[in-house]
């Protein structure tokens, strides 16, 4: 899922869907200085990274925003963030109560 939305063009490709809802890749390349063909790549790659999910209606394929992988990875950042900053707490605390146990010695 990072490295899906690591490229510009992906990350860009992925709001407009969030915008716009269901949308073709003939229609995203409009917007795009590059050809359907790329945005079809670049399609491929988020649907792996399942951000972006194809429907097929007739003969035209629609592509629809997958969210819940991103809130996924969302709380999975914040839970480590919080665990980081309890070991950094911790951290600090030792640090500090070191200075207070020598307090003749120099840093």
């Amino acid at each position: 899922m990072f490295f899906a939305m690591a490229d510009d063009t992906r990350r860009e490709l992925f709001q407009t869907l969030i915008r716009n809802g269901g949308t073709s890749a003939s229609e995203l390349a409009r917007g795009l200085p590059i050809s359907r063909q790329a945005v079809g790549k670049h399609l491929e790659v988020l649907s792996e990274a399942r951000l972006v999910r194809p429907r097929r209606s007739g003969r035209e394929v629609r592509y629809e925003p997958q969210t819940q992988t991103l809130k996924e990875a969302s709380q999975w950042l914040n839970t480590l963030a919080r665990q980081w900053d309890r070991r950094l707490d911790r951290l600090a605390n030792l640090a500090e109560s070191g200075l207070h146990d020598n307090p003749d010695e120099e840093a």
